[in-house]
């Protein structure tokens, strides 16, 4: 009966711990930020500082800049597709390949916040533990990009700074982390 009891107790622990670990997430979810561009502005700097100081009781973030490609104001329609295969191939060096890539795009997928803390309890219960979001330049992202991006993000039907983007973003993933812990968060 002792044995019996222990062993119920380990397995008991052990669910609770993957619980705590896979299911609710925890330092196993890697968060990669690449974008295009070095933002400049201090108070997009100070919320998405905030927003990654709260994310990292939850996860490990990462954000990476890559250089935007210098342009001038009027571009062709060729100019426009070279200056977004130059940022392109930045974001790739930056991507590997155990990465689940969610490329932000005016195109992609829209959904609610708990839809979206879904998709990413989902991604983190299946074993995608490095994921990916690309946020591109001004003029958006490359073909290429969009092709190795696993799943497409879209926040609105409406045009943002892509620097905008990065708070706004980093906001909504610790908000999804706060939903799937069933923690309170301001609505």
């Amino acid at each position: 009966m002792f044995l019996h009891n222990m062993w119920i107790c380990v397995v008991d622990m052990w669910i609770n711990l993957v619980d705590i670990m896979f299911v609710k997430w925890g330092s196993l979810v890697n968060i990669y930020i690449i974008a295009v561009g070095k933002l400049k502005e201090k108070y997009l700097k100070q919320g998405i500082e905030e927003y990654t100081k709260r994310l990292s009781a939850y996860a490990k973030v990462d954000i990476i800049e890559v250089a935007d490609e210098k342009a001038p104001e009027q571009l062709s329609e060729q100019q426009m597709e070279l200056v977004k295969k130059k940022e392109g191939e930045r974001i790739l060096a930056k991507v590997t390949d155990d990465m689940h890539v969610i490329a932000l795009a005016i195109e992609g997928k829209m959904m609610s916040s708990e839809q979206f803390a879904q998709t990413l309890d989902r991604l983190a219960t299946y074993g995608k533990s490095k994921i990916a979001f690309v946020i591109g330049g001004s003029l958006g992202l490359s073909d290429d990009v969009m092709k190795r991006a696993n799943e497409s993000l879209s926040f609105s039907k409406m045009t943002f700074p892509h620097q905008l983007m990065r708070l706004i973003l980093t906001e909504q993933i610790y908000r999804a982390f706060r939903i799937n812990r069933g923690e309170p968060y301001h609505k």
